[in-house]
């Protein structure tokens, strides 16, 4: 069973990292060097309104292409896991795992990237900004699902043949931006989609802040117990969360949860 998450806009590349902690290395660095070349024929102008940024980020992303390189170091580099700084990864909270559970994290998450395609917590990751969502035209087509076609769900069909299970089992933990582009027709797996609501206003509702944040506490609830099965995730309880097994189905585990 694999676990998939959205990656972050923010990132961090400057808070210490964990000693001795180990690193892979991406799987689609290549295919992420052709998108950086598409990417350094753009003028700041031109990312900004590829991506919706101010002229401040823009600039910014556009030195982030500038010095990408194919080589992946220490010095310009970090795992894709403690460089993500968003919402989700506030909940995962990566750096308070220990050895053990990361390595198994290593085998299960995945992280879609509309440069990197897929990420492993492990994974050295450079900085960039590139949404899957953006409309970058490349040979392929004049988006990222276009370029991404069915690669990214082959790879995932590629490391469930490898766990050898029966029913092989995706989880959705990502947004409907970043799974759109894992190809359903490719993918040789049962999904099961994850969501969470709060209520307010008199009903259930999925909220973003919060929705993201319970996707990064459901991945870490998962690595902690090493769960490795969909039955397994119906028992996940973090901050105020519960199954709704009536609102629920084979498919989607909705939890629920009513602030006071």
């Amino acid at each position: 069973m694999l676990f998939l998450l959205s990656p972050a806009k923010a990132l961090d590349y400057q808070t210490p990292l964990p000693p001795g902690l180990p690193h892979t290395l991406p799987q689609f660095a290549a295919q992420a060097a052709q998108l950086i070349e598409k990417l350094r024929q753009l003028s700041p102008q031109q990312v900004a309104s590829l991506m919706g940024l101010s002229d401040k980020l823009a600039a910014l992303n556009v030195a982030r292409y500038e010095a990408w390189s194919p080589v992946f170091t220490a010095s310009n580099s970090r795992q894709a896991v403690m460089a993500f700084d968003g919402d989700v990864y506030g909940g995962l909270q990566a750096r308070t795992l220990s050895a053990e559970q990361l390595a198994w994290a290593q085998e299960r998450l995945c992280i879609l990237s509309g440069l990197y395609g897929v990420l492993r917590p492990l994974d050295w990751m450079q900085p960039y900004r590139l949404e899957m969502g953006a409309r970058l035209a490349t040979d392929a087509g004049g988006n990222l699902y276009q370029f991404w076609g069915s690669r990214i769900a082959q790879y995932l069909n590629e490391r469930l043949a490898q766990e050898g299970e029966a029913e092989p089992v995706v989880v959705n933990l990502a947004s409907q931006e970043y799974f759109r582009a894992v190809d359903q027709k490719a993918l040789r797996a049962r999904v099961v989609t994850c969501v969470f609501q709060q209520y307010r206003g008199g009903q259930y509702r999925v909220e973003s802040f919060a929705a993201k944040r319970a996707r990064g506490l459901m991945a870490r609830w998962a690595v902690q117990r090493q769960a490795a099965t969909p039955e397994a995730l119906r028992g996940f309880d973090e901050e105020g969360y519960a199954l709704d097994a009536a609102a629920s189905s084979a498919s989607q585990l909705v939890f629920r949860r009513q602030l006071s």
